[in-house]
């Protein structure tokens, strides 16, 4: 199996890197042999993260960035391709949610915060579209390439209450079809872009509001256990 997938030498760029999937991927890509692009905000936890992976003898390098930004993605791209000489791969990890963007328990779709909406949109649906766009230019260029994007559970089936980061996720999904097509279509069949629908990771951000105090799950984390075939939430 691992002949199979050989990943050993490629480039892997990875936004959103810092994250929980992403220090996962970031780590278990490394360990395997490959060179790791790490793109993320947070420079600290991206400096830590590099210094994690040389200590345990693998290659990665951190870029700080902006998955909004088209003029800095391209300097990231470029100096990755200074530093490697080449992309074959790209994972669009980066996304993430705002409360405003969140109905709560005691809401509805009146109260959402129209500029919280947008935001959560423009990162997680704009911030895949505009890496892709840019680092695929790469892969064109070498007649070959890869894209994975971290959707959601929540763009297949509305769970919880979270509109604004599902309708993104949900984007990103049909996006992802289409740029399967798109690359395979025009410019060679050694293309391919695929998306993960991960379900439900505890994170500090979530923690609270999936589980009580004493660790059992709350009243929303029950729900979503229950919707979840394994009855238990991921672990990275």
């Amino acid at each position: 199996m691992y002949e199979l997938f050989n990943i050993k030498d490629k480039v892997i760029v990875i936004t959103g890197g810092t994250g929980v999937l992403g220090t996962s991927m970031v780590e278990y890509l490394a360990a395997h042999g490959a060179k790791v692009a790490v793109l993320a905000r947070n420079k600290e936890k991206g400096d830590q993260l590099i210094a994690k992976v040389k200590a345990a003898g693998g290659e990665a390098m951190f870029l700080q960035t902006d998955v909004s930004d088209e003029a800095v993605l391209k300097q990231n791209a470029r100096d990755i391709v200074a530093a490697y000489g080449k992309i074959d791969v790209l994972i669009n990890g980066a996304g993430g949610n705002m409360p405003g963007a969140t109905i709560g328990p005691n809401n509805n779709i009146f109260d959402l915060k129209m500029d919280d909406f947008r935001k959560v949109v423009d990162l997680n649906l704009m911030g895949t579209v505009i890496p892709t766009v840019v680092f695929a230019e790469y892969m064109v260029k070498a007649k070959k390439g890869n894209i994975v994007n971290i959707s959601s559970a929540s763009a297949l089936r509305p769970l919880t209450r979270v509109a604004g980061y599902g309708a993104a996720k949900a984007a990103v999904t049909n996006f992802t079809k289409y740029m399967a097509g798109e690359l395979a279509t025009k410019f060679g069949e050694d293309f391919r872009v695929n998306a993960l629908c991960p379900g439900f990771f505890i994170t500090e951000q979530n923690r609270a509001l999936l589980t009580n105090a004493d660790g059992s799950y709350s009243d929303r984390g029950k729900t979503i256990i229950a919707h979840t075939p394994f009855r238990r939430f991921g672990v990275p």
